[in-house]
């Protein structure tokens, strides 16, 4: 064979090897998008925002309640989370802390006012509801990359967007779910819609999120996001507004006496 021939024969193989040699798996495709999402939101340090959670019941009686929330990006960690009840009357005081972590659960705390104490959530019920709301606990926390395992299953989409559509299982104990289905656009990396499926692998909640806008140059926060629970026939709305970055808040702003002391 012809030096020259040799050459050619070399790097067309060479050019073949990525092909062959670094196809991705459809759990290696869903494992680099979910960490392209956390990419993307790392750095933004703390923030602060308020939030109108209005419960709808399958009659479509509404109530409502009015929050302040604050979160620390916590390096090496998942964040940490403060929700502050301020209306109405009789919940005003109540307080959430969530201490989010990549692989163990969550640690969460409520501060109940009536009663005067700081009560710890037990890991067995974060699958219960939250302030009578269709979020369970574990909605609450970050949702860090480790927290699943992942399976890219198709592009598709969603209201406009081109978007990927993942299928994440919960890699930790005592969730109320099998899996979830997520739609992530293509551009941003902003998650437009979860699929909630229950323990019998049947559809429970869908989440949509909605009205994004762009902070500090980088970071994506939804304007309202909404749950729809299909076995129950219950929603609830968040309506995000007022969002601050690096107003200096601190590791002693999220701790449990930081619950009792919150106004």
């Amino acid at each position: 064979m012809k030096p020259y021939k040799q050459t050619i024969i070399l790097a067309l193989s060479l050019m073949l090897l990525p092909l062959s040699g670094f196809a991705q798996t459809p759990a290696e495709k869903g494992l680099a998008i979910a960490k392209e999402i956390d990419k993307r939101d790392e750095g933004f340090g703390d923030s602060t925002a308020e939030l109108t959670m209005t419960l709808k019941n399958k009659a479509g009686r509404e109530s409502y309640r009015y929050i302040r929330f604050k979160t620390l990006e916590v390096k090496g960690d998942g964040d940490k989370s403060l929700s502050i009840f301020d209306k109405p009357r009789d919940i005003k005081g109540t307080a959430m802390l969530t201490f989010s972590h990549p692989i163990a659960q969550d640690d969460q705390w409520m501060f109940l006012p009536a009663l005067k104490r700081v009560k710890r959530i037990s890991s067995r019920n974060k699958s219960g509801p939250f302030m009578g709301s269709e979020f369970a606990f574990e909605d609450l926390g970050s949702q860090e990359v480790a927290k699943y395992h992942y399976k890219w299953m198709l592009d598709e989409k969603y209201n406009g967007l081109d978007c990927f559509v993942l299928e994440r299982r919960p890699a930790y104990e005592y969730s109320g779910y099998t899996r979830q289905v997520v739609w992530v656009d293509k551009e941003e990396y902003r998650i437009q819609q979860v699929e909630y499926y229950d323990r019998k692998n049947s559809l429970l909640k869908t989440q949509t999120f909605g009205n994004y806008k762009q902070y500090l140059d980088k970071y994506w926060r939804p304007g309202h996001m909404d749950m729809i629970n299909h076995q129950t026939g219950k929603s609830t709305k968040l309506l995000w507004n007022n969002y601050k970055f690096r107003v200096g808040l601190k590791e002693s702003n999220f701790n449990r006496n930081s619950l009792k002391r919150a106004r």
